[in-house]
């Protein structure tokens, strides 16, 4: 059983867990199915509050996906919710992964 799998058999039985849904889009972001990860990555940021690492990880594969405008975006947001979460850590990773794309895509 390939932990993908593994993940998915205990979201069944725990569907909410927000780990457990995190370490599935990241074992997705891992093998490359942009669409997977993203799509879990964006019901997290929908969370209350929303899960700050979710932004960053969804950047990333749409970044690699060459997707660069939707990964600004979500950058953008992700630093805003991280700033009113009092995260500044990660506003800062966010901030820098952002500049780091400069005019890419544009």
């Amino acid at each position: 059983m390939t932990r993908i799998e593994r993940l998915k058999e205990m979201l069944a039985a725990e569907p909410n867990d927000i780990f457990l849904r995190y370490a599935l889009g990241m074992e997705l972001k891992g093998v490359d199915d942009t669409e997977g990860c993203v799509k879990i990555f964006r019901e997290l940021m929908a969370e209350s509050p929303p899960h700050i690492p979710s932004f960053f990880m969804a950047a990333q594969a749409l970044a690699a996906a060459d997707q660069i405008s939707e990964a600004r975006s979500i950058l953008r947001d992700g630093i805003e919710e991280a700033r009113r979460q009092n995260d500044l850590h990660a506003a800062g990773e966010m901030s820098e992964f952002l500049a780091s794309l400069g005019s890419a895509g544009e």
